[in-house]
């Protein structure tokens, strides 16, 4: 463990929930799963009247670990800015709740997972995943933690999505829903890039159609190449400038030869190496499928009738100016559809130079905007 790393929240553990063991789970597909494992992690206490519980939801590479130290590893959770002691989601007060996503690679069921009737690695026998199947396998996660609504839940990216399916398909379990820098559907260019990171994948000869995990040989180049393309997605030119440059790395002049010799490079090869080293290649296979299918307006064709029923739930929506892979406007069009159906929703479109990970790197900003909403729900609702 690295000494300089601290939380206010210390060591957490992660723990595991398995349900559909008789009944199997039903998928959105049709096809079935049985059983189903989500991997999940808690910080802070439920209340006497478990009204005080805050679901958090990671994005396509993010994993139940949120915050605190993991008692495994080490490491960091990925938003422990935001939850802790006197933080936004502040565990002296609230009960969050964070789980990994149906299809990942973190301790929840996915390809990579052991097929019970074959006794090997499922890979592409694993059946297609949606937004719809990972949310109705946390409420049955819900279910499990005797939680009959949730005061909030909260995510970016895909976890937004994910926030938007709680309150479009499950109203009657959510007091209130943070969707930030996420879209109701999603645009043809996201499914673009998506399907240029399953090519790279499908292109290397080490993923084998799928059954690479007994050969010791994984397709890490494809994965390491959907990860650079996915990356340049998050920053924005600004960021980029600021960040890089045409700065050379680790040389004054030009080689006029093919390594790596601008930070960019560098920088975009280092991202793609250590995700390889923790990711599996199905798992993104899997869950860019799902986000390319999100699509709440569906069967009407009108993203207001989606929200029909969820006009008692409180919306904090935040989009940010330099993010091109959601743009501002698919905040816009959310709250269009918002307050078409009548709901109380609040809408930033915040000034950022950051790019789509704006949601995690203004931390001040979003520290007190995500504070002051949630202490708002949490008083109108006696918590």
């Amino acid at each position: 463990m690295d000494p300089t790393i601290s939380s206010s929240l210390g060591l957490v553990s992660g723990q595991t929930f398995t349900f559909a063991e008789d009944e199997p789970f039903v998928l959105e597909s049709g096809a079935t799963l049985n059983p189903v494992t989500l991997a999940y992690e808690t910080y802070g206490r439920l209340n006497e009247a478990r009204s005080n519980a805050i679901l958090v939801l990671h994005a396509l590479s993010g994993g139940a670990h949120a915050a605190g130290l993991s008692e495994e590893n080490g490491k960091l959770g990925w938003w422990d800015d935001c939850i802790g002691p006197g933080k936004p989601f502040d565990t002296d007060r609230f009960f969050v709740i964070c789980s990994n996503v149906l299809g990942s690679c973190y301790g929840s069921t996915g390809p990579a997972s052991i097929d019970p009737t074959t006794g090997q690695p499922y890979g592409l026998r694993f059946p297609v995943v949606t937004i719809g199947d990972m949310v109705r396998a946390q409420v049955a996660l819900i279910d499990h933690l005797g939680i009959d609504r949730l005061l909030c839940a909260v995510g970016g990216s895909m976890g937004g999505m994910q926030v938007l399916e709680w309150t479009a398909r499950h109203p009657q379990r959510i007091r209130s829903a943070i969707p930030l820098a996420t879209t109701g559907r999603s645009s043809p260019m996201l499914i673009a890039f998506s399907e240029v990171g399953r090519q790279a994948i499908y292109a290397d000869p080490n993923w084998q159609g799928g059954d690479y995990y007994a050969n010791g040989h994984r397709p890490d180049a494809g994965l390491a190449i959907a990860r650079m393309v996915g990356h340049i997605t998050y920053l924005s030119e600004q960021s980029m400038h600021q960040k890089f440059g045409r700065r050379l790395q680790n040389k004054e002049r030009f080689g006029y030869e093919f390594q790596t010799e601008f930070e960019v490079e560098s920088y975009l090869r280092h991202q793609g190496l250590t995700f390889s080293r923790r990711f599996d290649a199905n798992s993104y296979l899997y869950i860019t499928k799902a986000m390319d299918y999100f699509d709440l307006s569906t069967p009407t064709g009108a993203l207001a009738a989606a929200f029909a029923d969820s006009t008692h739930v409180k919306y904090l929506v935040v989009s940010f100016t330099s993010d091109w892979l959601y743009p501002s406007y698919h905040g816009k069009e959310i709250v269009s559809a918002l307050t078409a159906a009548g709901a109380d929703v609040t809408y930033l479109d915040i000034q950022s130079s950051w790019g789509h990970d704006a949601f995690l790197l203004e931390v001040d900003t979003m520290t007190r905007l995500l504070g002051s909403f949630v202490d708002r729900v949490a008083c109108e609702e006696g918590v």
